[in-house]
Formats: structure tokens, C-alpha cells, sequence
């Protein structure tokens, strides 16, 4: 089916049972006692949002006075996939060995990344996954990899230490972690960094990273960074993305000439 610009239509629905059927699975927690007017009253509120053929699969007291509900329904809503256009990451994925081969040969030098959380955030579980030397999943941290010079500054850095250090020390890269999003305060601690990073004259000659569980490569875009690393994010992600960065800074690599792949 094509529209009438010519374009292809690429027409979705949710999966459940059967190809196109609609059927989806939500979960949710309303301040009633279970019972079973609680069940109905879960199944009612699926309704009033458009949904079909509710059925509570599960209920269970969440605590005094509060219900958790598992539900099963139907939904007709179809979208075009193709109509939907988002900013992605997409880079040339090298194994551990191949990167920090590439690295030797054609940058010879190390690579330099400073990390932190900034701000009042004291969560570290992010920035240590991508930068300490065990890494997340199997996969190494880049203070791992030879060829990376890795310096955690931890949490609670202030923005203007962070941008300093990275500075004194010629840094390719900075990685800020934001964990705390409570009242978006993650946006306007981000915001406050790009700001440090102009006053301080690296903004553009550095890459700018922003990680978080409610961080995507849009939003990291909108606030002024080179890049967003959200939930599941591995240290080879970013550690590829960030030499493909520094081969572009350098000129040995055309900026957008990057080609999706798996490490091998």
C-alpha cells in the first residue's frame, strides 16, 4: 500500500496471539482493596481507554488500601511504521580486539574519557557499568581496553569540575550519568553541563555523552549532546561510537558514514 506521495506504507499492530491481533499486556496499581469491584473497576478503566475484550488476568494487594492488576485487552490502534522518524545511533560495531586494534593503527595515540555523575545525583550503577573494568553483561568497561584512558570521577561532581578535568587533561570524550528524574531535574542538570562546556570553550571539540534510565538520543540531541545511552546500554556501544567521534574529528572518517553491525 502506498500513500499519495508514492511512499511505501509499512502498517503495525500489537502481537498477541496471532499476526495483527491487537492483543496487548498492561499492568498498573489503583488505591482500592482488592476485591472483586476492584477487578471490575480495573477492567472498566481499560474500557474508558478504548480498550476490547479486557480480562484480569491477575490481582494481588500491592499494599493498604492499593491493588496491582495484570490485564489482557485488545487494542485496534495501526500505525505506519515508516510515518514514525526518529534520531537513531547507528555505528560499525567492532569486537574488543578489533577496536583496540583500530585504535593503535589508525589514531595511535589513547583514547581520553571522563565520566561522572553530576549534580546532587549519587547513583553511580550507570557510569560504573560503562566505565569500570568488569563492564555489564559480559561486556568489558572501557578502562578494560588498552587503548582507553578511563578516569570515574564518581558521583556528585559538580559540572564545572567535570568540564575542567576533561579539559586539563585534552579529554576526546565526556560521559555524564543521570539518574535522578524527579521534576526533570536530569534536563536542567544537563542543560547546566552544556552551558559549563560552552563557558568553558570545548563544547564541539569534545564528545558529549548523556546516559540515563530516562535518557534517549533524542533527548540528548535536544539538550546539546553529541549522543544518548539509555537502559541496556553496553560499554562497547559507547566505546565504538566515541572512536568513530574521534576518527571524524580527525578527518579520517566521513561524518554519517557509519554502517550498522554486530561486533564479531
Amino acid at each position: 500500500m502506498t500513500t499519495h506521495t508514492g511512499r511505501e506504507k509499512h502498517l503495525i499492530r500489537a502481537y498477541g496471539d496471532r499476526r495483527d491481533d491487537g492483543i496487548i499486556q498492561l499492568s498498573f496499581t489503583l488505591p482500592v482493596t482488592a476485591s472483586e469491584k476492584a477487578k471490575e473497576a480495573a477492567k472498566l478503566y481499560c474500557q474508558k481507554m478504548g480498550l476490547t475484550d479486557v480480562k484480569v488476568a491477575a490481582i494481588e494487594r500491592a499494599a493498604e488500601n492499593y491493588t496491582f492488576f495484570v490485564v489482557y485487552a485488545r487494542s485496534n490502534v495501526v500505525l505506519d511504521y515508516n510515518e514514525i522518524d526518529t534520531p537513531e545511533i547507528v555505528i560499525k560495531k567492532k569486537s574488543f580486539h578489533d577496536l583496540n586494534a583500530q585504535i593503535e593503527l589508525e589514531i595511535a595515540r589513547k583514547v581520553v574519557v571522563f565520566g561522572a555523575c553530576t549534580g546532587t545525583d549519587t547513583h553511580t550503577v550507570g557510569i560504573d557499568a560503562i566505565l569500570n573494568m568488569k563492564g555489564f553483561a559480559g561486556d568489558y568497561g572501557l578502562e578494560r581496553y588498552p587503548w582507553f584512558e578511563a578516569f570515574n570521577l564518581g558521583s556528585q561532581v559538580p559540572n564545572a569540575d567535570l568540564v575542567r578535568r576533561a579539559k586539563e587533561k585534552g579529554a576526546d570524550a565526556i560521559l555524564v550519568s543521570q539518574v535522578v528524574t524527579q521534576r526533570d531535574v536530569h534536563k536542567e542538570n544537563s542543560r547546566a553541563f552544556i552551558d559549563e562546556t560552552k563557558k568553558q570553550g570545548v563544547h564541539g571539540k569534545m564528545t558529549l555523552l548523556l546516559g540515563g534510565p530516562r535518557v534517549d538520543h533524542r533527548l540528548a540531541l535536544d539538550l546539546g549532546f553529541d549522543a544518548g545511552f539509555g537502559p541496556g546500554t553496553k560499554p562497547s556501544d559507547v566505546a565504538n561510537f566515541i572512536v568513530h567521534q574521534v576518527l571524524q574529528r580527525m578527518g579520517k572518517e566521513q561524518k554519517g558514514a557509519h554502517y550498522e553491525g554486530e561486533p564479531t
